[in-house]
């Protein structure tokens, strides 16, 4: 009834969408575009047995002896192809409901063997681990990725635009880890109710990479150009038979929340909601979604920032109903991209904002108000999936009424429609309709093409793109389209590079979507070259290159902002890496930007509406991750607007055992001008215990100068098994109004929520 009533309200503006579920619920209307096995490419037949083993790590039953073996591995990094320190093996098979993996992981010295993280579902960045890459529908463009490391954890995400991938996804698996005098174990299964897959086809892309920090180094089975990724993975056939079930999952929620506001016009307030999502396999390809009276109240809350330029921040999303199948609804690589600390890649003259600016659809949006905070959502609804050769998806969201800012209950829909095309290239259009934040009338349509190779000579890679959008907004006539179009050889070795254009008119208004500046059109170009030593010594890689970044305001082709670097970056062979940068900012204010206001609002210091250029340098430190003690420290200063700035940054964490975590970032920016001196400082304290791998307690602690504002967020995560969950989380604000030190309540909160996931 639900689904009805939208589509019949808003029927003149979305004819798309409904198209996009007209091909959902056809059928098959072409064959799937599969790649043939190359030259070089690996293969592997997998069989298929019916015994079932227990997921333990300890590997001693004898289905295994049954399975396939793959121990034909070689090193990535530090020298691609040559022989791996350490042997691995890999055995696999299948049964009709999952794919089982185990993972000999052969180690000359057990007590050099990584395993700091014990949390559930924490990144394993700094740990020893296997890494299984599977590209289910053999069409190079994306995938998942699940990660074990020695203590049984587990980590999984879902490959978007082949490099990035979204850590957030959590999809059911089992995995167990052991270790012994001779290395260490892991056992995998994973559910096929949990991916989706090509029935028509019986050969998936699969890949395996294994790390090493003790020495820094990264095996895997397949290998180019230093890297792993869908689009670079053998061949796995002979799946046939495979079994989803009936293919739902039925999550019932229940939450208790007790809140309080202090102050004069302060309350308390409890309640008790229960919410129920819903996942069904319209096919093995589809996937439908249902959530009814949706709690985000577990959710991790957003890493504090401050802001010291004149355009909006990008908070990532990170609730779980929007990041399913997040992959399907990327559009024109837009924000995709981004530096990498062992690569080079990526241009940092960027701001990551930027980058982000003219997203279409930004599911953050959804479900809360101009101010941040929460609207109810009464119930939302997603088909997504692979249709022959199309991705599609659909989302469809009710939004409860915002009181506070006067915003009515409104529906927001989203389409998205891909094709692959080509090998590893897509050709795609999206539409929204609706305004989560303003009762106004908005719409957007938009196409995009995104070409991709990774299959040229020397193991290169090349990657294109190009876009186009445009927004119908009440009240809003022409200048409201947004285009842009990009080039780029983002290898790991030898030269890389890119140039990106991008232009956003001033009346560019995607209500769903994420705008940081309109009326500017910018160019951003990066070239620079990595190269490798002979193992053996201190020094593995040494990155240099420029970067550059210029947007001019579309009106009269004026400055707005333009940054230029050059930047060196240098890896030891434990994982250190010492990096430098050197750039200059030119800034033209048109009007007077106000760089900073105290929370009392009795002090603020504006900078005046000019042409301001200056310079910086940056030089900084990044500890190896598998050490007890790691951390990055950053110096930077210089010329800033009229005056200096000196900036300090150091992000630290301790772990003395597996058990016990300890973090403290802390930034400071102490600045300098004409109108006026101030320094800005933030602080961010977290520490964890983890009692087991499915017992955690966190607790964050956040701060800053600016808004005097100090926040408190304890999680007590109990994951008794992969899909059932337990929460008690415990949030605490103050304030120190008058910059006294001392600090006052504001609110409080604490809740539990316990979910169950039902598979049948």
């Amino acid at each position: 009834m639900f689904l009805n009533s939208v589509f019949y309200q808003r029927a003149s503006k979305i004819y798309f969408l409904r198209l996009l579920f007209f091909i959902c619920l056809s059928g098959h209307v072409s064959a799937q575009v599969s790649i043939s096995v190359g030259e070089g490419d690996k293969t592997v037949v997998i069989p298929r047995i019916l015994a079932e083993p227990d997921i333990d790590g300890v590997a001693n039953e004898s289905a295994w002896s049954q399975a396939v073996l793959i121990d034909d591995f070689h090193q990535y990094s530090p020298t691609e192809y040559s022989e791996p320190s350490q042997k691995t093996e890999i055995r696999m098979f299948y049964s009709e409901d999952a794919l089982y993996i185990t993972a000999r992981m052969w180690e000359t010295d057990v007590s050099l063997v990584t395993g700091q993280i014990l949390r559930q579902g924490q990144a394993l960045a700094g740990d020893d681990l296997i890494a299984i890459i599977l590209d289910p529908y053999l069409d190079r463009r994306n995938g998942y990725r699940f990660e074990v490391n020695p203590n049984g954890v587990r980590w999984e995400g879902l490959y978007q635009n082949i490099t990035s991938i979204e850590g957030s996804w959590d999809g059911i698996w089992q995995a167990n880890s052991s270790q012994d005098e001779e290395g260490w174990t892991t056992e995998i299964r994973i559910p096929f109710q949990t991916i989706s897959f090509n029935p028509d086809s019986d050969s998936w892309g699969i890949n395996f990479r294994r790390q090493i920090r003790r020495n820094n180094e990264s095996i895997a089975w397949v290998s180019r150009n230093r890297d792993v990724n869908p689009s670079i993975a053998g061949t796995m056939s002979g799946l046939n038979g495979l079994r989803q079930g009936v293919g739902l999952d039925v999550v019932p929620s229940f939450t208790m929340v007790q809140q309080r506001v202090f102050g004069p016009l302060g309350f308390e307030s409890e309640n008790f909601e229960p919410s129920v999502d819903i996942f069904y396999k319209v096919t093995p390809q589809l996937n439908a979604a249902l959530t009814v009276n949706t709690d985000f109240s577990a959710t991790e809350v957003d890493n504090r920032q401050v802001n010291l330029t004149r355009f909006s921040l990008f908070f990532p999303e990170k609730r779980d109903f929007f990041i399913r199948d997040a992959d399907i609804f990327q559009f024109g690589q837009i924000g995709s991209g981004g530096f990498s600390n062992s690569s080079g890649n990526g241009n940092q003259a960027i701001s990551g904002a930027a980058a982000q600016n003219a997203r279409p659809f930004f599911s953050r949006r959804i479900g809360l108000s101009t101010s941040g905070a929460p609207v109810d959502i009464k119930a939302g609804a997603k088909l997504s999936g692979r249709i022959g050769d199309w991705n599609v998806g659909t989302l469809i969201v009710s939004q409860d009424e915002d009181e506070v800012s006067g915003v009515d209950a409104t529906e927001i829909l989203v389409g998205r429609a891909v094709l692959n095309v080509l090998s590893e290239s897509q050709l795609g259009v999206i539409v929204t309709d609706g305004d989560p934040q303003s009762n106004l009338d908005s719409s957007l349509v938009g196409a995009d093409f995104r070409f991709r190779n990774s299959r040229l000579p020397g193991g290169r890679t090349v990657q294109g793109v190009a876009w186009f959008q445009q927004t119908d907004v009440e009240g809003k006539s022409g200048d409201d389209a947004a285009y842009g179009f990009g080039i780029s050889s983002p290898n790991n070795q030898g030269w890389r590079g890119g140039y990106a254009y991008k232009r956003v008119e001033k009346n560019f208004d995607p209500a769903v979507g994420f705008v940081n500046q309109t009326d500017v059109e910018s160019h951003a170009l990066d070239f620079g070259a990595r190269r490798f030593f002979s193992p053996g010594g201190y020094i593995r890689s040494v990155y240099s290159g420029f970067e550059s970044y210029r947007a001019e305001t579309l009106v009269d082709g004026k400055l707005n902002t333009q940054n230029f670097g050059i930047r060196l970056s240098i890896e030891n062979n434990t994982g250190d890496r010492f990096f430098a940068r050197v750039f200059e900012t030119n800034e033209n204010l048109i009007t007077d930007f106000t760089i900073n206001r105290s929370s009392d609002g009795l002090r603020t210091v504006v900078i005046p509406q000019g042409n301001y250029k200056f310079s910086e340098v940056q030089t900084g430190y990044q500890m190896g991750r598998q050490r007890k003690f790691a951390g990055t420290f950053i110096l930077r200063g210089g010329n800033y607007f009229s005056g200096t700035r000196f900036q300090r940054t150091a992000s630290t964490t301790y772990r003395p055992n597996r058990n016990l975590s300890f973090g403290l970032n802390y930034t400071e920016n102490e600045i300098h001008l004409p109108e006026g001196d101030f320094t800005v400082r933030q602080v961010t304290i977290n520490t964890q215990v983890s009692f087991s791998s499915t017992l955690s307690l966190t607790n964050l602690i956040q701060y800053d100068n600016v808004s005097e504002a100090l926040g408190i967020n304890t999680r007590l995560h109990w994951i008794p098994e992969a899909g059932r969950q337990v929460f008690l989380v415990f949030n605490y604000g103050l304030i120190d109004l008058d910059k006294d030190n001392t600090f006052v309540s504001t609110n409080s909160d604490i809740s539990m929520k316990l979910n169950y996931t039902f598979r049948f």
